[in-house]
């Protein structure tokens, strides 16, 4: 407690320190590095060799399709375009007349007229030489007839008319058979229509044949076919 009368006293200070306090700046520290997670690599390698075992088997998956796409492509044209003989057939058979003469000797004379149809089943077109039609009797040969050639274009349709007419042919060996068909008023003939010629394949000329055999049952006495039956060989 203060006296009065006394000078007042200066308040107390802390001492000054003897150094003065200059603020110095922090060091500059540079970024710390991002973290890293590190993640074992055990299903991309799974997934790698996977990959590789599906691409290892689709490789000769397409190789396999494709080779067989190229043999389908091969077996087709092969198909559409390796030459085939050409269809023959009989569309009509008319029987014009039928003699059986008893003397001198036993000697038959026939007249028949076919309608052949020939049809070319190949992409190239054909030209035949000549087409023949025999007739026979019991196996045996009696005769046959020429006829001209022609020309037949891809893909295309021909009627031929032939007229097979024999004379005076004379039937030794089966002159048994031939007067018990007449007893039964049915005479059975057999007859073969053949074509023979060549198909244009590019510069090719391919050798081709068609072949078509009836059996034909005649009736002399009203002279009318009883019955026919064709089919191709």
């Amino acid at each position: 407690m203060e006296k009065p009368g006394t000078p007042a006293t200066a308040p107390l200070l802390s001492p000054s320190s003897s150094q003065p306090y200059y603020g110095v700046p922090a060091p500059f520290q540079s970024p710390s590095p991002p973290a890293y997670v590190l993640l074992p690599s055990y299903h991309r390698r799974r997934s790698l060799r996977h990959r590789c075992r599906c691409c290892s088997f689709l490789v000769p998956s397409s190789c396999f399709f494709s080779l067989a796409f190229i043999c389908a492509i091969i077996a087709a044209s092969l198909f559409f375009l390796w030459p085939s003989d050409p269809e023959v057939s009989v569309t009509r058979l008319r029987l014009h007349s039928i003699h059986v003469a008893t003397k001198p000797s036993i000697s038959l004379d026939i007249s028949i007229g076919l309608e052949v149809k020939v049809r070319n089943r190949d992409f190239f077109s054909l030209d035949y030489d000549e087409m023949v039609v025999a007739i026979g009797y019991r196996g045996r040969r009696l005769g046959l007839v020429r006829s001209e050639g022609g020309h037949i274009r891809a893909r295309g349709v021909s009627y031929i008319d032939a007229m097979l007419r024999l004379d005076g042919i004379r039937v030794l060996n089966d002159v048994f058979y031939l007067i018990e068909d007449l007893a039964r008023g049915s005479i059975p003939f057999d007859t073969v229509t053949e074509i023979e010629g060549q198909l244009h394949l590019f510069f090719l000329d391919v050798p081709i044949q068609g072949r078509v055999s009836c059996e034909v049952n005649v009736n002399p006495e009203n002279q009318t076919v009883i019955r026919q039956n064709c089919y191709p060989e």
